[in-house]
């Protein structure tokens, strides 16, 4: 079911209530405090994009395979965005860029019990309608934008919730190594040499050469040798322009 809302703190605090159930998305207008990864915030202009926050009740994933939620969603979005015309890659962990642009942002947050997820609230900022962005944010891009075109906010919502439905239904039939392969085969700059920083500020080269099923990144520097890299570990150097369509 859709709880479309005109006003809340985040969407992702709202999922909390216990009165949302599997597959439950809460819409809201306006988010007093969005977050996005890394701490930072997320900025939407009110009526024009999509701020949402999905439930879901993956009991059967155990926690060392918790990635392959971020991937599902990712892959989801990716099939989505196809549907109107727009091709997509996956920015590590599962930010989803146009071209070197960002289109989606997402924040997944977990509750466990024992050794399996409990509860999982994924978090999502999709730009839809918007044209005009911050000058501060370093290259962000919609739908819009890419398609010169206006959309049905919730016709687009409802588009990605098929394609997550189908996602999550290969994942919970235990078509893991699917899920794997399709997110790797999608991720951006696959396979091509970039900059990429490190905690230090140190900038270094290297390939990706995928991704493990904890949801380390497998780099190959320059030099050849291979190496994994946590969330916060590394981060892509982004062009000083974004390069929109």
């Amino acid at each position: 079911m859709i709880y479309h809302i005109n006003n809340t703190t985040s969407t992702n605090d709202e999922a909390r209530g216990e009165r949302y159930e599997h597959m439950d998305v809460i819409w809201s207008e306006h988010q007093t405090a969005g977050r996005g990864q890394r701490g930072h915030s997320w900025h939407s202009t009110e009526g024009e994009n999509l701020t949402f926050s999905v439930v879901l009740h993956p009991t059967f994933l155990p926690i060392v395979e918790q990635f392959l939620l971020s991937e599902v969603v990712a892959l989801a979005l990716v099939d989505a965005m196809a549907e109107y015309g727009i091709e997509c890659r996956i920015k590590w962990t599962n930010d989803i860029y146009a071209g070197d642009s960002k289109l989606v942002g997402v924040l997944i947050e977990h509750s466990l019990s024992g050794d399996t997820l409990a509860r999982t609230i994924v978090g999502i900022g999709l730009n839809v309608n918007q044209a005009d962005f911050p000058s501060d944010l370093p290259n962000p891009t919609s739908m819009a934008l890419q398609r010169n075109a206006t959309f049905d906010r919730e016709e687009v919502l409802r588009c990605f919730m098929q394609k997550l439905g189908e996602w999550y239904a290969r994942l919970e039939a235990g078509e893991k190594q699917l899920v794997e392969q399709t997110y790797v085969s999608r991720m951006y700059h696959l396979l091509e040499e970039y900059p990429y920083m490190l905690p230090s500020g140190e900038i270094i080269r290297a390939s990706i050469r995928g991704v493990k099923p904890s949801g380390e990144l497998r780099l190959e520097h320059a030099d050849g040798t291979l190496h994994e890299y946590a969330f916060k570990e590394i981060e892509f150097v982004l062009p000083h322009k974004a390069v929109q369509k």
